[in-house]
């Protein structure tokens, strides 16, 4: 895990690879309580048998669950100390290029793409890659903005 002590070594870091997550299991039972939690019980995600017979051969995630693992998998990449808070402002692009299957480790690689600062904070565009285990294609290529107040 990368380290910045304060917001001006975060700032200084711009155009910096910070490296990558640890793998995270996506079983059937994440995919359900995501299901749950947002309402899309659409077959491809929930119902294995259907999803057995489906395109892919098996259920997988959600493509905004797999966004969703966004900020987990950030907090095993970097930290920023001595801010009095972080926040997610949203993202740039989002493309899902490869599904997840169930049961797939999934893993995030994160640089820091550009920074500005604004009075009392600075604002980064971060571009994150989350790949699939032995998949050719990333599941999910995004630039997300975040920002950090002093």
């Amino acid at each position: 895990m990368r380290v910045f002590e304060n917001l001006d070594e975060f700032v200084a870091a711009a155009g910096t690879d910070l490296g990558s997550s640890d793998w995270v299991l996506v079983d059937q039972k994440r995919i359900d309580t995501f299901a749950d939690a947002t309402g899309d019980h659409q077959w491809i995600h929930v119902d294995p048998e259907r999803a057995a017979e489906g395109p892919f051969g098996a259920t997988i995630a959600h493509g905004l669950l797999t966004l969703s693992l966004y900020p987990a998998l950030m907090l095993q990449i970097y930290e920023v100390r001595n801010v009095s808070m972080g926040v997610n402002y949203g993202f740039n692009k989002v493309r899902f290029p490869s599904p997840v299957p169930v049961n797939s480790e999934v893993r995030m690689s994160l640089s820091i793409n550009e920074v500005s600062t604004f009075d009392g904070g600075a604002q980064a565009v971060m571009g994150a890659t989350i790949e699939v285990k032995g998949a050719a294609k990333p599941a999910a290529v995004l630039e997300a903005i975040v920002r950090y107040v002093k």
